[in-house]
């Protein structure tokens, strides 16, 4: 088969969306995410929520996946799917699903490991989007993951920064909820802080040997400073919510972007680009931009769609392996954990 002529479907299933995309080489010609909403009045995600509700969506997204494309299932060149990492019930729904469908069309099986997709969901074929060149610096920053990476090819990839504890994700939703705040409460963080001073209250950043991070003592900081500050003023979050969230947001972007720009100089490569959810947060977006002429870097933002977990990143890995023959058997496991 010709490299013109790839048809690649996709399966994401990693977490609480269930996700599918079909991709004609790098070009995404379908991509639809059923959100599931049941986790909202828990407060988090219920994992045995979640595998109920991928086991009923999985076949009504990828019909949708494949309509919307308008490409028969036997136009299908291979099925890519998350391997890993992510919630063992929700990753077993799409292996199983794309594992059956390959048998059963005699096509290739590609696993897809998770945090590889959102990084290399920027060489998906977009209109005034560019693609980074070899070798360039990925921040990729979710709700589970807080890394930089040294990407060197699609396939070589060396982590030489992570979090120590909690992820940049979780340090945004965890300060909402002592603010108070509906989960997910990112979100609504970047929403407030809009509209507040970011220099109104002033967090102590952690010092963080290297290139890891830790955002635990920061949201501890966090807590200490608004039970402090109700007891003086029960009105205290009301009164003052936008500059709160502005300066929660300024101080998380503040550890990020310091720990980039020690990447920057410890590595020489000027080429930064984001991806993970957390990527769709406005105020690292801008910060991020701001810094081409500050810094003289070259950065790349991927499209709003491609930052939540979606399945045309992990269709835009399949192509990169289909190309190589990077294939699996039906032997090939989930994994919650999953090694680079």
């Amino acid at each position: 088969m010709q490299n013109s002529e790839v048809f690649i479907l996709a399966i994401e299933s990693s977490c609480d969306d269930t996700a599918a995309a079909v991709l004609h080489n790098d070009k995404v010609l379908s991509n639809v995410v059923a959100n599931q909403l049941i986790h909202n009045q828990y407060g988090g995600v219920v994992p045995e929520l979640a595998s109920r509700a991928h086991q009923q969506n999985i076949v009504p997204v990828i019909d949708a996946a494949l309509r919307k494309a308008n490409v028969q299932k036997e136009q299908l060149s291979a099925i890519a799917f998350t391997q890993g990492p992510g919630l063992m019930g929700s990753l077993l729904v799409g292996s199983s699903f794309g594992k059956s469908l390959s048998l059963a069309l005699n096509i290739p099986l590609i696993a897809v490991n998770h945090m590889h997709a959102h990084i290399l969901a920027h060489f998906i074929d977009e209109e005034g989007y560019d693609k980074p060149e070899f070798p360039f610096l990925a921040l990729t920053i979710s709700g589970g993951h807080t890394q930089i990476v040294k990407v060197n090819s699609f396939f070589d990839m060396e982590i030489i920064g992570e979090t120590t504890d909690d992820a940049v994700g979780e340090a945004f939703d965890k300060s909402a909820k002592i603010l108070g705040l509906p989960y997910p409460g990112g979100p609504l963080i970047d929403k407030y802080a809009k509209e507040g001073n970011p220099k109104a209250f002033t967090f102590t950043k952690p010092k963080v040997p290297g290139l890891d991070f830790s955002f635990s003592g920061l949201k501890t900081a966090i807590l200490y400073f608004i039970q402090k500050n109700k007891q003086e003023n029960p009105n205290f979050i009301e009164e003052n919510l936008n500059d709160i969230c502005a300066s929660i947001q300024h101080t998380i972007i503040e550890i990020l972007m310091d720990k980039l720009k020690l990447a920057v100089k410890e590595t020489g490569i000027k080429q930064i680009a984001i991806g993970g959810g957390v990527s769709a947060n406005s105020g690292i977006r801008t910060t991020l931009k701001e810094s081409e002429a500050k810094y003289g870097w070259k950065t790349f933002i991927p499209k709003f769609e491609y930052t939540t977990d979606n399945a045309a990143m992990i269709g835009i890995v399949g192509y990169q392996k289909y190309l190589s023959k990077r294939f699996e058997d039906s032997s090939v496991v989930s994994k919650a954990r999953i090694q680079f």
